[in-house]
């Protein structure tokens, strides 16, 4: 049994506090955690590890999380990954923007860390039952 045994998580977020919350609680949980602060590290990050979920932040400096998602969305390789966005956007309309962008799911911020892993398991658990 390894100590990140249930998967990696691809958590695209350009403030690192959050980064380091998110990494440090899901660590906890049995995930490994790979970050990017910026659209071109994502997809190289992409390139180079195998990725089960992809945790989107929306509003990031470069390129936002809707236009991400879309594009690794058209990429064939990485279309069957489950993106969640993550987002403080919680405007009427703002989930269904995002689910037309090509998430899979939404999740707010402020991020609730005690049902984070659930949320996510959700995802990983559907993608490999598929």
């Amino acid at each position: 049994m390894t100590e990140f045994e249930k998967g990696t998580i691809l958590y695209v977020e350009d403030n690192p506090d959050n980064r380091n919350l998110i990494r440090r609680v899901l660590n906890a949980e049995g995930y490994a955690v790979v970050e990017a602060s910026q659209a071109t590290q994502a997809i190289d990050r992409l390139e180079h590890e195998k990725v089960d979920l992809i945790l989107m932040d929306i509003n990031m400096p470069d390129m936002d999380g809707y236009t991400l998602t879309a594009k690794i969305k058209r990429m064939e390789k990485f279309s069957k990954i489950p993106i969640l966005a993550v987002t403080a956007n919680v405007m009427r309309g703002d989930r269904e923007k995002s689910l037309e962008a090509g998430c899979d799911g939404y999740i707010q911020k402020p991020i609730d860390i005690d049902t984070l892993a659930q949320q996510i398991e959700r995802f990983i658990t559907r993608r490999t039952n598929a």
